[in-house]
């Protein structure tokens, strides 16, 4: 079908201005020549390059599918933060495969109605959709589909279409009901026969139809999932607004009692307590024992007499009592305000909407995107015995699950809730959900509970140290290991300013090592940077004899370090370093902290995703200026090291034409194939919205091709087509406040670094010495939390050269980040030639 001019839709007055070009381009879209062009462009390998979206690739493997498969993607329930960018990546990626993709527009009343709520998506009409929030494809309430005729429709209405593949993001209950419709297929099929709609040949094709669902809820209360879409973007909005409440809590000595949603699942009332150091947490799977009233009352007294200002109490909107009766903020409110009690001046926050709108965060981006692919992948490998599937994050990993099961393992939470069966409501929901409730527990029932305390000879002393650039999260770390020790009859002693600090100031008055007072360490939860200070200089560097001799004196009988690769390669050495000095045989565990993510032992380090926040942020203003003057491109510099993990993630995040990697490297090659791309869609983009781009570049890809000069490259090579200019975000990447994902796993590992400390005791230096987990580091791998030693670290899993790991997860993401940006394929650079090999071919004595 030919494509209309333009011209008319965009400037309907042009035909007066230039009626000769706009004759003459309508006697050729309708002339015999231009039907003979289009026959023979198939049989010399030619393409109409007017009649196709410049940035679709070419189509991938379709796995030798006889027909091109048609797949719909539709967004139902209520909406949350991350959704439109599943429909970017599963259109995208469905087309990338050489598939057609449609969106079903408001969820399952779109999918009974029909007519043109079902529409064919081209590459180009999702682009800029990742920084939206909301669904912007809609979705809505539709009883229809509740009634057999109503999915006897939505099953015409698909086969009209050719649609035999649904994706569907939602809830539960929306992805109960796709699976409920998956399996009437058959029969909705033959009622349609029946009723003349169809005949049986021509159903013969779609009487198998596949369904995957993809989970998107603020909630997170899906089972089987660590993460739900939209979830930590909601979790973000409370955290931000806690934040702002503790200020004037704080400067009038006030109570709040905030309530969040949370129906059935207290995940984000519990996480946001870990995460702002909240006094006193409502959750519905694990109620208070009876006398709730008196714990509280209990522990908000002990705060205010070691002279905390203010109280922060969470609830959710569905806690109970032990009897099932619910709590509501005012019951809570009447009870601190109590004038024969505590008596203090309290108030209510429902923050209500607020926690499902605004734009995703990196995390809930990347999550979309990467479910979003691998969806699209599950349908086309789906055959029909395939069990209708959800797909789920697990620690780092994208998996795919029985959807039913997921769904019946959620239900069983309620209705444990429903029966206060709150042990079994606890036991069902995952691993770190359970771990974070008692971790909270630890840190806001500081010298609370008597029964936590340690015999006097199993107490230890441990050193605090903070090695490496600042990162989001370290105050975090610091505050929850200390909450611990404290509760357990430990000794925490701070030690400022890292190993320069610790040799040169140990003496001064007051010297860097010194007892952390826990009443200035409770406020330090939602602080940037590092309170106790941080330093990258190396034990070798201050003089390992003043380090040992140090730890001697101050009596330490374990060291907690956190921090990115200093303290990493500093663990290393003090590790190496015992045959000669005996009193480093105590044991050290390193918890990772830098926002390069390239500590070897993890997957994660605290700050990561603090730094994907504030890089996102600042490239969706870039992309917005770059948008507004419609033919622009942005070259933005991202840290990291000689680790790509920022920029791709970045690039993940906004949405990038190009990424940049030390891992891959920068070639002229690599430069001009992109350079032509893109003035093969500035040439076609016809002035149209959002025609901004973002190329993202590691501040060490390259040792010659940097942010400046790609630019310059881009600008003179654009012969004017389109302009180009760099932004360097530089150290804002570090700072700012922590985002809640940093919070919370700060608190979480922590914990689990001191109570690996623990299980050593005092003088044991004996076992210390033979005993490789008596220096580890604690990392996310796979779908676990480990201690690896750093030994085995050291010689297996670390590129020291290049300062970070040999292998790492997140490689295979710069595939996504090119097939969603539609980047046209590239030769790789090639490698660099090192050592004898290298002098040898320069000199014409081998051959390159």
């Amino acid at each position: 079908m030919p494509i209309p001019d333009t011209r008319f839709l965009l400037r309907p007055f042009s035909i007066v201005i230039y009626p000769f070009w706009t004759l003459l381009a309508f006697f050729y879209r309708h002339s015999p020549l231009r039907f003979l062009s289009l026959t023979l462009q198939p049989l010399f390998g030619l393409r109409n390059t007017t009649d196709i979206d410049p940035e679709t690739p070419e189509p991938a493997s379709t796995n030798n599918m006889s027909a091109k498969k048609k797949i719909a993607i539709m967004t139902s329930g209520g909406d949350s933060p991350g959704m439109n960018g599943v429909v970017r990546a599963c259109v995208r990626m469905a087309i990338h495969m050489g598939c057609d993709a449609y969106c079903i527009y408001e969820g399952y009343e779109g999918l009974v109605r029909g007519g043109d709520l079902i529409r064919k998506m081209s590459w180009y009409d999702v682009r800029g959709w990742l920084s939206e929030g909301g669904t912007l494809i809609g979705t809505a309430r539709c009883m229809a589909f509740f009634e057999r005729a109503g999915r006897v429709a939505a099953a015409k209405n698909m086969i009209l279409h050719g649609i035999d593949a649904l994706i569907i993001c939602g809830g539960d209950g929306s992805l109960t009901g796709a699976d409920r419709f998956r399996a009437e297929w058959p029969s909705l099929l033959d009622e349609l026969v029946a009723n003349g709609e169809f005949t049986t040949q021509e159903l013969q094709p779609f009487r198998h139809l596949n369904i995957v669902g993809l989970v998107g809820s603020i909630d997170n209360d899906l089972s089987g999932t660590d993460a739900t879409i939209g979830c930590y973007s909601a979790l973000a909005r409370i955290c931000y607004a806690i934040d702002l409440i503790e200020a004037t809590a704080s400067s009038h000595s006030r109570a709040f009692v905030v309530e969040v949603m949370g129906r059935h699942c207290g995940w984000l009332a519990l996480m946001a307590g870990v995460a702002t150091g909240a006094d006193f947490i409502f959750i519905p799977e694990k109620p208070r024992e009876d006398n709730w009233r008196e714990e509280m009352c209990s522990i908000v007294e002990h705060h205010r007499k070691i002279g905390k200002r203010k109280t922060i109490v969470i609830i959710a909107e569905g806690a109970l009592d032990r009897e099932g009766n619910k709590i509501t903020p005012t019951m809570v409110k009447d009870l601190l305000a109590d004038k024969d009690g505590l008596g203090l001046d309290t108030r209510i926050t429902t923050l209500g909407h607020v926690q499902r709108g605004g734009t995703a965060v990196a995390y809930d981006r990347m999550l979309a995107t990467l479910q979003g692919v691998e969806a699209v992948k599950a349908v086309l490998e789906a055959t029909p015995e395939t069990k209708t599937c959800v797909i789920a994050i697990t620690e780092n990993k994208i998996v795919r699950k029985p959807l039913m099961e997921a769904v019946q393992d959620t239900k069983k939470v309620a209705r444990a809730i429903e029966r206060q069966d709150f042990e079994e409501a606890m036991s069902l929901r995952d691993a770190e959900f359970s771990e974070q409730y008692k971790s909270f527990m630890m840190t806001t029932a500081v010298q609370v509970d008597q029964e936590l305390l340690l015999p006097e000879k199993e107490r230890m002393r441990i050193g605090f140290i903070n090695v490496g650039a600042p990162a989001g999260g370290m105050n975090a770390a610091v505050r929850a290991g200390v909450a611990y020790c404290l509760s357990r009859g430990h000794e925490p002693m701070a030690i400022y300013n890292g190993f320069a600090g610790f040799a040169r100031h140990h003496a001064d008055n007051p010297g860097a090592v010194r007892p952390f007072n826990w009443l200035e360490v409770d406020g330090w939860a939602s602080k940037g940077g590092s309170e106790i200070g941080t330093n990258r200089e190396l034990p070798s560097e201050s003089g390992m004899e003043t380090i040992a001799n140090l730890i001697e004196q101050f009596k330490f009988d374990a060291l907690f370090l956190i921090g990115g690769f200093e303290a990493f390669h500093a663990v290393s050495q003090l590790r190496k370093a015992r045959d000669q000095y005996p009193s480093l045989c105590i044991p050290m565990t390193l918890l990772p902290a830098t926002i390069s993510n390239n500590v070897p032992g993890t997957e994660y380090s605290l700050g990561s995703d603090t730094c994907l926040n504030e890089l996102v942020e600042y490239c969706d203003k870039i992309k917005q200026s770059a948008s507004a003057t419609r033919r622009r491109v942005f070259v933005i510099e991202t840290q990291g090291g000689r680790s790509g993990y920022v920029a791709t993630l970045g690039g993940l995040g906004v949405g990038a034409s190009a990424v940049y990697t030390p891992e891959e490297g920068v070639s002229l090659d690599m430069l001009a194939a992109d350079v032509r791309h893109l003035k093969t869609v500035f040439a076609h983009d016809q002035g149209q919205s959002r025609a901004g781009r973002l190329i993202l570049i590691n501040e060490k890809a390259s040792k010659v091709y940097n942010a400046r000069l790609i630019a310059d490259i881009l600008r003179e090579e654009s012969h004017g087509r389109f302009e180009s200019r760099e932004g360097i975000p530089g150290h804002m990447q570090q700072g700012g406040v922590p985002s809640p994902m940093d919070r919370c796993r700060a608190v979480r590992l922590a914990i689990r670094c001191i109570q690996h400390l623990e299980q050593f005791g005092r003088n044991v230096h004996n076992r210390v010495k033979v005993d490789p987990m008596s220096t580890t580091v604690i990392g996310i791998k796979g779908a676990s939390v480990v201690f690896t030693p750093v030994k085995q670290v050291e010689e297996e899993e670390t590129d020291w050269p290049n300062r970070r790991p040999k292998a790492a997860y997140w490689l295979g993401m710069k595939e996504i980040v090119d097939v969603l940006g539609g980047r046209p394929k590239y030769e790789h650079p090639e490698a660099d030639l090192t050592g004898i090999k290298a002098k040898d071919v320069k000199r014409g004595i081998v051959a390159p």
